[in-house]
């Protein structure tokens, strides 16, 4: 696999306490962070999304990948289409690569995880439910696809519901791709059961939400904004 295996989504943070704050309030989990990173750097996961939380300059939200064999993929991945805005390679430095999809979809390979595992189960949902994927805006959805399954993704049928997208798995990550007129920016989806009930709990809890995108039912679903401005869509869970 090219890109190696996914490690985070990586957000830039200005304020990472307040982000940090109401992730822990949603039910998130503090990983365990090295030094690598000179800025302060968090990892909050329920368990199946990992958000690593960056207060500095960050193309965000960069998907994340570990390939310990950085340097010997520079050729591969620009014999496939890929042009790299980064490429830091050396003995003496972390060695990153770091480039964007034709949607403007940043990305990172880089030669070591930045965090421990933790031991939260994927089973234990946060307040917002279970999370399902990451989803991406792209005016041309074949175009993005085929980018990212030249990479060594696999692209799925196009699907209808909850809302009109492709999916994209591989690596270690489930990923999106939905068009713009739905949502202009990147969307965290999470699902359940009783995802009324929840976002009645969030609300009487001092959470502001907001309305679903146009389409979505809002007895069901919606908007949850992070202080760094992640979108976290909550939605409802087919029956």
């Amino acid at each position: 696999m090219m890109l190696g295996r996914f490690l985070e989504i990586g957000i830039a943070a200005p304020d990472i306490r307040a982000s940090v704050e109401f992730y822990e309030r949603l039910g998130f989990s503090q990983a365990h962070t090295g030094d690598v990173w000179p800025h302060p750097y968090g990892v909050l996961t329920d368990g199946r999304a990992h958000l690593g939380l960056h207060q500095t300059r960050l193309d965000s939200p960069a998907l994340t990948f570990v390939q310990p064999d950085v340097a010997g993929h520079v050729a591969a991945l620009e014999r496939a289409g890929v042009e790299l805005v980064t490429c830091r390679i050396g003995t003496e430095v972390f060695n990153e690569l770091a480039f964007r999809d034709p949607a403007g979809q940043p990305a990172r390979l880089l030669e070591a995880r930045t965090y421990s595992p933790t031991d939260r189960a994927a089973d234990e949902p946060s307040r917002c439910g279970t999370f399902g994927w990451l989803s991406l805006p792209a005016a041309d959805v074949a175009a993005v696809g085929g980018f990212w399954e030249a990479l060594g993704l696999r692209a799925g049928p196009e699907e209808s519901a909850p809302f009109p997208h492709l999916p994209l798995t591989g690596a270690g990550v489930a990923l999106a791709l939905h068009r713009p007129r739905f949502f202009p920016e990147p969307l965290l989806v999470f699902r359940d059961g009783e995802m009324p009930s929840r976002i009645a709990q969030l609300r009487a809890a001092g959470f502001t939400l907001e309305p679903p995108p146009r389409g979505l039912d809002p007895r069901a679903s919606a908007v949850l904004t992070a202080p760094e401005g992640t979108s976290l869509l909550l939605l409802a869970a087919a029956q």
